[in-house]
């Protein structure tokens, strides 16, 4: 294992994304389980208020994106100031994308349905690193033998192959197939020989003169939306808190 991390991580000069990625998502497990905590009003934790106006925890998280970002370019990729940049912008981007959802409706939705955007996000956002960091490139690792750079150029072959599926699979809508399909073998390839999701970019462009794949599309993301969204909703609760319940709709001149 200590081989493995210094050939493939700290020797290409992984370890400040290594570093970022934990720091990113040890954030946002705390401040999830803090905001759970000050919602359910327990524990010593409370809303950081300046005269009546909540900061939202955005507001640092940009603050540390800043610093932690301009401190990587100054500090390169090596050293004790590289890794501290990494930590100190993983920090920041945490809480800056646990109001992901706050930043795309300007609106304080961190307890609503629409703030389960956030949840999604960083879940993406976590596994395209770890992705990345995990990904075989041979850029930055010296003394690789011929094997090793024929398995490794396969990897990176395939992986240009999936992107080009991936850009297909996006532009039918179907973004979580297209950004794991990237480095997943033929997941690419399946999003991309299906029915694109109605109202998506290739549904506008090649569906209007033909019905039956409309109705089909339709169709098909209709089941595949009852199917799985109660799943979907059932994860993002257990990690990111159940939002509230909106509250009733009252007829007019009725109190």
């Amino acid at each position: 294992m200590g081989h493995w991390l210094e050939r493939n991580i700290v020797e290409p000069g992984k370890l400040p994304l290594l570093l970022a990625l934990a720091a990113f998502v040890l954030t946002f497990v705390v401040t999830r389980v803090i905001t759970r905590l000050i919602r359910a009003g327990r524990g010593p934790f409370g809303n950081v208020k300046a005269g009546g106006l909540h900061i939202h925890h955005v507001v640092p998280g940009v603050v540390l994106v800043v610093v932690g970002g301009f401190g990587a370019v100054a500090g390169g990729r090596q050293g004790f100031g590289a890794a501290l940049a990494a930590i100190v912008f993983g920090v920041g981007a945490g809480l800056v994308l646990d109001e992901f959802a706050l930043i795309l409706h300007l609106d304080d939705v961190y307890w609503t349905a629409e703030g389960r955007r956030s949840v999604e996000v960083v879940v993406i956002t976590a596994a395209m690193v770890g992705l990345l960091l995990a990904g075989f490139s041979p850029f930055g690792v010296n003394d690789l033998s011929a094997d090793e750079l024929q398995d490794r150029g396969a990897v990176i072959a395939n992986v240009v192959a999936n992107f080009l599926f991936s850009l297909v699979a996006l532009s039918k809508g179907k973004a979580r197939i297209a950004i794991f399909g990237v480095v997943v073998p033929f997941l690419g390839v399946v999003g991309a020989v299906r029915l694109a999701r109605p109202g998506s970019p290739w549904a506008r462009r090649f569906y209007p003169a033909r019905p039956r794949a409309r109705a089909r599309a339709g169709l098909r993301a209709y089941r595949h939306d009852r199917r799985w969204a109660r799943l979907s909703r059932t994860l993002q609760d257990w990690i990111g808190g159940k939002p509230d319940r909106p509250e009733p709709a009252r007829l007019p001149g009725r109190r």
